[in-house]
């Protein structure tokens, strides 16, 4: 199978040199300063992204809204209006019940009184943010900034403070670009909730303030207001938006583009917003590229000298601007930036992409047990081999400001980009991206879950002015090995090389050959997480056929004891089941289904005879019962509670009798739904008797 990690088939040559031909066409292209963007899919696609994204790989996002306020996590707005979730139970403790305290309340409770954001932004640049992206509205259908078109905002309500322009201003003045993201497309469907009512109790049937008009707030804080502005109802439940939301829509985005100038603005929408319903989506796109083109014909107050620095680098005609949206096909990531949420692609891509991704949950949530530096790291060097950037949400309190673990985070990351960092930023993709076996299954959005740890085999590529940077994930020990510079893969040439370990001072003695370059290493890493080699003196193939992998062969072959281990990362998982670390060589977990099970296709016996089967697991549960089939064979068993998820036991099943040498599949499946219980699985073993 040839597959995973690197550019897949024969289509290096076609990839590579899509990703070149990006460069050169743009300053052709910015040239015809005539020739502006249409709202057509065949107009757009004539769009080239502009070098400071591709350049940029690293963003943080603050998703910031009155969300956050109750630190509650994600979609509070609109699970406070389910009763029986745990934020409507929340919300009934704390504020009161939906009927007289709804979300619109939260928007004025939220204050973001110690709001810092030329502070925060110093801390997101020295962790190596090259862009900040803020949170323009959410699904709440609030405007963090002065809109025109939206009453319920940040300047009128809560905050009284225009949030879009404080971050703008902290961004750019400290170097970074700015971009802007939109979610309220889907408010229409999204906040229905909010004019729901109780199923049971004593308010059952009692209308949530969803209902209310803009008549019932004569005497109330919000007198003026009218709350079907806010929650976009007036309409039956699934009904489709109509033409005054969706223009409604339209003036608010252009409102904002219009006065903050965003490099970036992202969508969280399948295609565009309102895709299948109206073209806004393209109208929107083809006026924010055709604005991008040279400078603003007007600024906002206090940011002239700003945007006059920030505009003049570009020719006049050269789109300097990045829209993101989901669920791409291939022509339209040619119109688009593709980004996926939660997730990232499996291979090379020919045009630059975005993972979006979070630490935590999008909103603060009190008590979240964060994502360290140690998982973060080696999946932005990932995410750049393959042509990618990644923008990671820190979450904001209510207030304004991160908690201490976050802090304690963006410093870990400062520290290992102050080593680092030119391995990152500013580099394109070499031949292939990586080798080491694959490391997620499949490439799209909420996969990032089924992320293997690394090891010294996993490596990563990036070039940059005639350096390859080879990025090794796990410190190697005394020598690391870089196959994909083998000398008989003919992925690059040259004898007389320099090599240096970033962080560590002077060249590093290295010797190649068919096998790849095997370079001697220090007593001790330069940093924490991934380590990073420049090497020079190489002249790339870039038309090497890497059909042909020797690193995604996925064999399992004897350890040098005989025996047969049968890692979790290396399972073809089917159904649910998602890889993790319980342990740090990985597991098997979100095992609740008895239909799901796990298989190992190409277990190479090279000595028959009798093998002991045993698997190691772990549970809190009293008992669990499955079976594996080791080619014909079955063993079935039974495995006892470990104490803890974490706490991994071997269990044995018996033996099975290989006859023959050759290649037998293994599978792992609950043996009935009713003596099934849940386990995380490290790994099978087969032991020669």
């Amino acid at each position: 199978m040839r597959s995973g990690l690197a550019v897949r088939g024969c289509t290096a040559v076609a990839v590579l040199a899509a990703i070149s031909l990006l460069g050169m066409s743009r300053h052709a292209r910015a040239d015809d300063a005539a020739a502006s963007f249409q709202p057509t899919w065949e107009s757009l696609e004539q769009y080239q992204c502009p070098d400071w994204f591709r350049d940029a790989k690293f963003g943080i996002w603050a998703h910031w809204s009155a969300q956050c306020q109750p630190e509650e996590g994600d979609w509070y707005a609109r699970n406070m209006y389910q009763q029986g979730s745990g934020q409507y139970k929340y919300h009934v403790e704390h504020y009161g019940h939906p009927s007289k305290l709804g979300f619109k309340d939260i928007d004025h409770l939220w204050h973001a009184e110690n709001w810092d954001p030329e502070r925060l932004m110093a801390l997101y640049k020295r962790a190596g943010a090259k862009y900040f992206v803020a949170l323009g509205n959410h699904h709440d259908n609030f405007d963090c900034w002065n809109s025109k078109y939206q009453q319920w905002n940040s300047v009128n309500i809560g905050p009284k403070k225009d949030l879009v322009g404080g971050w703008a201003q902290a961004a750019r003045r400290n170097g970074l670009r700015f971009g802007v993201t939109v979610h309220a497309a889907r408010a229409w469907s999204w906040f229905e909730v909010a004019q729901g009512s109780d199923k049971t109790g004593p308010l059952a049937g009692v209308p949530y303030d969803g209902t209310l008009t803009k008549a019932a707030g004569k005497g109330q804080w919000w007198e003026g207001y009218d709350p079907q502005d806010l929650y976009a109802q007036n309409h039956k439940p699934g009904a489709t938006p109509d033409q005054a939301y969706i223009d409604k829509f339209y003036s608010r985005v252009i409102d904002l583009v219009d006065n903050y100038r965003p490099d970036l603005l992202y969508f969280d929408d399948g295609v565009l917003p309102l895709n299948g319903v109206s073209d806004a989506g393209l109208r929107i796109a083809a006026q924010y590229y055709n604005a991008s083109r040279g400078r603003p014909k007007s600024v906002p107050r206090g940011l002239a000298t700003l945007y006059a620095t920030h505009y003049n680098y570009a020719p006049v005609g050269a789109t300097q601007a990045v829209m993101n949206t989901k669920g791409l096909s291939p022509d339209q990531r040619k119109a688009l930036v593709w980004d996926i949420e939660r997730g990232r692609t499996d291979k090379l891509e020919p045009y630059p992409w975005q993972t979006d991704t979070c630490i935590g949950q999008w909103h603060y949530l009190r008590d979240c047990k964060y994502k360290t530096a140690a998982q973060v790291l080696p999946t932005l060097v990932d995410i750049v081999s393959k042509n990618g950037n990644l923008l990671l949400n820190i979450p904001v309190r209510g207030d304004g400001t991160i908690d201490d673990d976050e802090v304690a985070f963006l410093e870990e990351m400062a520290k290992w980009m102050a080593v680092n960092g030119e391995c990152l930023f500013g580099t394109r993709p070499w031949v292939v991206y990586g080798e080491g076996r694959p490391d997620v299954k499949g490439g799209g959005n909420f996969n990032e879950g089924s992320a293997r740890p690394y090891t010294p085999e996993d490596i990563r590529f990036t070039t940059k002015g005639g350096s390859l940077y080879a990025i090794v994930l796990a410190w190697p020990g005394e020598q690391a090995v870089i196959r994909a510079l083998g000398k008989s893969l003919g992925f690059a040439t040259g004898d007389r090389l320099e090599v240096r370990l970033l962080g560590h001072d002077g060249v590093l003695p290295w010797t190649r050959d068919d096998d790849g370059l095997k370079i001697k290493l220090p007593a001790a890493p330069p940093c924490d997480h991934a380590v990073a080699f420049k090497i020079t003196g190489l002249k790339t193939n870039w038309q090497a056929d890497t059909s042909d992998l020797p690193w995604l062969d996925t064999r399992i072959a004897p350890r040098p004891d005989g025996s047969l281990k049968l890692e979790a990362a290396l399972a073809e998982v089917h159904g649910s089941l998602r890889t993790e670390t319980k342990r740090p060589e990985g597991n098997i977990g979100s095992w609740d289904n008895a239909a799901d099970w796990a298989s190992w296709s190409k277990v190479e016996v090279r000595e028959p005879g009798t093998y002991e089967v045993s698997v190691l697991t772990a549970t809190p549960h009293a008992v669990s019962e499955f079976t594996v089939k080791v080619g014909d064979q079955v063993l079935t068993g039974k495995v006892t509670s470990t104490g803890a998820w974490e706490q991994f036991r071997s269990f044995a099943l018996g033996t099975v009798d290989l006859k023959q040498p050759g290649e037998v599949k293994v599978a792992i499946r609950p043996r009935t739904a009713e003596t099934w219980k849940a386990i995380n699985l490290g790994e099978v073993v087969l032991r020669k008797q």
